[in-house]
């Protein structure tokens, strides 16, 4: 509740302020927020939940976030900026409401929950190979869709293809809010299991070689494909941490995974940007990210999972 709070403050307090490095420290702040909240939600789950219900629930979070990246981006210029007269210090206000309602709600009566044998460790144990693991997969797939995202114009623009980057860019984020909600009905024959992580990890590296090979719309099926499928990924190994964290354990394994694959997430396509700019041809770039995803295989199919 509590970070969920700063996220809510901290995003309305961008709209307020005065110069741009308030607004980088207040938006360092929500993201600080954010940090704290994704770990949290995995290792909530075993307690809200029965554990039948656990790979669904994953899935409806997982949902929700992929969701709501979707509509705050498509909603933002056609609804809430004629809603705030065109400013943005307002719009950005306007979205931190949601955030509000919800605290609200959580601090409603609820029923009473059995407090946890013991307090949970919420450091990660960096010896955990299967923390690893799952982080480097993490790493992989976010990757794929951010940079590819990061990098869509500049290849569109290399094809002479810059008139599609609306349309592209919509039909690239609509995959993944496509993915989560096929989740939502996958989610309890797929969560825990060896082969769909496997899958959907080949299938997106596979995708995105694709998009490197061929221009035209062709490319962009493929580059659609490769947003679903690392959406895929995404909802299935955060799914994981509280099916297979021993109790008071799953905010640990998540935390860990969260850390090591969003700052991958951050560093792989940084990295591939750099070997772009020198090579002067932003395929490069997704070169890079390629490779580091296919790299990442490996890790899926050492995962002592059931197939």
């Amino acid at each position: 509740v509590l970070a969920l709070l700063l996220v809510a403050v901290a995003s309305a307090a961008r709209g307020l302020a005065p110069v741009t490095s308030m607004l980088l420290m207040a938006s360092a702040i929500m993201g600080l927020g954010i940090a704290v909240m994704q770990p949290a939600l995995p290792a909530l789950l075993p307690r809200w939940l029965e554990a039948r219900h656990l790979a669904l629930g994953s899935a409806f979070y997982m949902n929700g976030m992929l969701m709501g990246e979707f509509i705050g981006a498509g909603l933002t210029l056609p609804l809430i900026m004629p809603l705030a007269g065109d400013s943005w210090r307002l719009a950005l206000m306007l979205w931190s409401l949601p955030a509000l309602v919800i605290v609200l709600l959580l601090l409603l009566p609820r029923r009473n929950l059995d407090p946890p044998l013991q307090r949970p460790n919420w450091i990660p144990d960096w010896r955990d190979p299967l923390m690893w693991k799952m982080g480097l997969l993490l790493g992989g797939t976010a990757s794929l869709f951010f940079g590819t995202n990061a990098y869509m114009a500049s290849v569109l623009e290399m094809r002479g293809e810059l008139d599609r980057l609306t349309p592209v860019l919509f039909w690239f984020n609509l995959a993944q809010a496509v993915a989560s909600l096929a989740m939502l009905k996958l989610a309890s024959r797929w969560v825990g299991r060896r082969r769909p992580v496997v899958i959907s990890c080949a299938g997106g590296v596979l995708a995105m070689a694709a998009f490197v090979l061929f221009s035209g719309w062709t490319g962009v099926v493929f580059a659609v494909i490769m947003s679903f499928l690392a959406a895929v990924l995404l909802i299935l190994l955060v799914a994981l941490a509280p099916q297979i964290a021993p109790p008071g354990q799953a905010g640990r394994l998540a935390a860990g995974t969260f850390t090591i694959g969003y700052t991958l997430s951050f560093v792989i396509p940084l990295s591939g940007g750099m070997v772009a700019d020198i090579s002067g041809n932003p395929l490069h770039a997704l070169l890079v990210i390629g490779l580091f995803a296919a790299a990442s295989l490996p890790f899926a199919l050492t995962l002592k999972l059931p197939d």
